[in-house]
């Protein structure tokens, strides 16, 4: 409640003090003007707080996806970066104000990658329930071609590197590491700076049994290399038996490309 302090003064009237009629009703009009605006004020303040706002429901939902998406990550031993964004929410939009905190949920999909939706729900005296479509953009290093590959090319360090790319746009899926494409040979042509799929990889059959290979045996920095035949085939990265042709014996060896293998002295 206002009291008369708070009210404009009035002139004094004293008994050889006349007003003026007109200056009497000017002084009511401004008297008048200030008590509609004041409580104008009041009613606005008192609305306001009685509401859910779109900047608190964007700010709820940021926040929920930037804690559950940084969990993911950690979770799944994922490393790269990630942006939200919330979509934009018409200003004249607004919720009963819930007197607790709203809770928020993961809608879809099952993980926090792409195009989401979160759940926000009031579990007030005047409950309510509304769906904030968002967009979560991963982005990681992922294996994409150096330069053109031929189909049937086998793939090596000069064919391939990493780059960012969102993958929440690779629908076919991507290859994290270099080791998952080099040794495998290409099933089609790929283009200069494409995203490599599993689905564009197939096994190449580097060593055949009984070709001749060349063993290199490794041990601190001495590197000795020696002839060998091949006991069975072999791709990249396999282990195969390989007959030193030097000594007789038969080793383990690890394919390293097409008629190498590579063994511990």
């Amino acid at each position: 409640m206002y009291s008369a302090q708070h009210l404009p003064k009035l002139p004094q009237k004293h008994d050889n003090d006349v007003i003026p009629a007109v200056e009497r009703l000017s002084v009511s009009r401004r008297y008048v003007v200030i008590i509609l605006a004041t409580l104008y004020s009041l009613s606005t303040s008192s609305a306001t707080l009685a509401q859910t706002l779109p900047a608190h429901l964007i700010e709820v939902t940021q926040s929920f996806l930037e804690q559950i998406t940084a969990d993911y990550m950690q979770r799944s031993a994922i490393e790269g970066r990630y942006e939200v964004e919330v979509n934009r929410l018409d200003s004249r939009f607004h919720l009963t104000h819930c007197e607790v905190p709203a809770t928020a949920s993961l809608e879809n999909p099952a993980q926090p990658v792409g195009r989401v939706t979160v759940r926000l729900q009031c579990e007030g005296q005047k409950p309510w329930t509304i769906f904030m479509p968002a967009q979560v953009r991963l982005y990681r290093d992922v294996v994409v071609s150096r330069r053109t590959v031929q189909r049937q090319t086998l793939l090596t360090e000069t064919d391939l590197m990493l780059a960012e790319r969102e993958v929440g746009q690779l629908p076919q899926g991507y290859l994290s590491h270099l080791d998952q494409a080099l040794g495998s040979q290409a099933a089609r042509n790929i283009a200069e700076n494409q995203v490599i799929t599993p689905a564009m990889l197939q096994q190449a059959q580097l060593i055949r049994k009984g070709e001749q290979v060349i063993i290199t045996a490794r041990r601190a920095n001495i590197n000795v290399q020696m002839p060998g035949e091949a006991l069975s085939n072999g791709v990249y990265n396999q282990q195969i038996p390989v007959k030193n042709l030097g000594s007789g014996r038969v080793v383990k060896a690890r394919v390293i490309s097409q008629g190498h293998v590579e063994a511990g002295l």
